[in-house]
């Protein structure tokens, strides 16, 4: 009646979870699950649950398992892998208070007092909240558990109108052409004294007019690249949903498919670099260099925001962008000059070659996957 499975964890530990399913003419009718970190255990809960459901009407009583449990299930049964930042947000609500309570006894007091408890920022806080909130979405109707949807939604009212949960604040920080100058001089100089470091100075280029951000720009591959049509496959991009398996089409700029034929031609990742390494590089450069504030996802804001500023409409840049909703592009419309500041930028010939002139995006008649500008 009842199953153990042991599965190795991302820290290296094994987890065995019992798990007990009982059918009626070819219907699951009860199922109940518990994760150990012993095998013994495991083996015990599942030898007394079994006993218990044996003795008459228990079947009858509602199924109430424990938050943690829940959460344990939808991971198991779902079938696209979640991100690392949901699966960490999971793990931490399995692990506090609210994880070791009943779902009857999760009511919107319990989700408000839960997020109370977060020392986070609104934003984050609103993260937790929306991943619990999927499973909600699925514990009652799949299974049949007392997680009501109306609780989380009754919290969100209430953690928003105390200003405990909220969007992230939007930054618009630019770097300027004398940052950008500093930047290169000083990666030029250490890509001289060494080969095998990261090349900081494409990277940055590459960043600013792909649009792309870190970790997207160390998935891209070779075999996705479509020169003819200026467009490259994008794994996993971010969306406020799942991004694993979010694979989107984008439209590149003649200067970033310039940057990628620079790199050695592959069909698997075109910048095999750490995502993280990329961006604590440019911290230490920029800390270094005294350019107060500024981080590798600006690039991408700078880029988008160029875009905007050689008259590109708000589809035309989404192709490049990836935005899905166009109305997340209309903080950059709001335009700090006309043209492009980078036309007579002469790193760009440095890095790019004498085919840097007459490359810019501006002078382009690219398709954009046929959307007019």
């Amino acid at each position: 009646m009842g199953t153990i499975l042991s599965r190795k964890r991302q820290d290296g530990t094994v987890g065995h979870t019992a798990q007990i399913r009982l059918k009626a003419d070819s219907k699951v009718i009860f199922t109940e699950s518990k994760t150990f970190d012993r095998k013994p255990a495991a083996q015990a809960w599942l030898k007394k649950r079994e006993t218990e459901l044996a003795q008459p009407g228990a079947l009858t009583k509602p199924i109430d398992p424990l938050l943690r449990d829940v959460i344990d299930q939808y991971n198991r049964e779902k079938q696209k892998a979640h991100g690392k930042t949901k699966a960490q947000v999971l793990n931490t609500i399995k692990d506090a208070e609210i994880g070791a309570l009943h779902c009857s006894q999760i009511t919107s007091q319990e989700l408000v007092r839960f997020a109370q408890s977060l020392d986070a920022e609104p934003s984050t806080r609103g993260n937790y909240i929306s991943h619990l909130a999927s499973i909600f979405s699925v514990a009652k109707p799949a299974w049949g558990y007392p997680l009501e949807k109306q609780s989380i939604d009754d919290a969100r009212i209430v953690l928003g109108k105390l200003g405990l949960i909220g969007k992230s604040r939007e930054r618009n920080r630019r770097p300027t052409l004398v940052e950008l100058d500093k930047l290169m001089g000083h990666y030029t100089v250490a890509e001289a004294k060494r080969k095998d470091i990261i090349p900081m100075t494409r990277l940055i280029l590459f960043a600013i007019f792909s649009t792309r951000r870190q970790e997207e720009i160390t998935r891209l591959e070779g075999k996705v690249l479509d020169r003819t049509n200026l467009e490259i496959v994008v794994r996993d991009m971010k969306n406020p949903g799942e991004k694993i398996g979010n694979d989107v089409t984008t439209t590149l700029t003649p200067e970033a498919l310039k940057l990628i034929e620079l790199q050695p031609a592959t069909e698997g990742v075109i910048w095999p670099y750490n995502a993280q390494s990329v961006s604590a590089s440019f911290t230490r450069a920029c800390v270094l260099l005294g350019i107060d504030d500024l981080h590798f996802h600006d690039l991408r804001h700078e880029g988008i925001s160029r875009l905007f500023e050689l008259g590109w409409s708000i589809p035309r840049v989404a192709c490049v962008s990836g935005h899905r909703s166009w109305t997340s592009l209309k903080r950059y419309t709001h335009l700090r000059q006309v043209g492009d500041k980078y036309a007579n930028w002469p790193w760009l010939k440095t890095i790019l070659g004498k085919t840097a002139s007459g490359l810019q995006t501006s002078n382009t008649k690219s398709k954009s996957r046929n959307i007019a500008k």
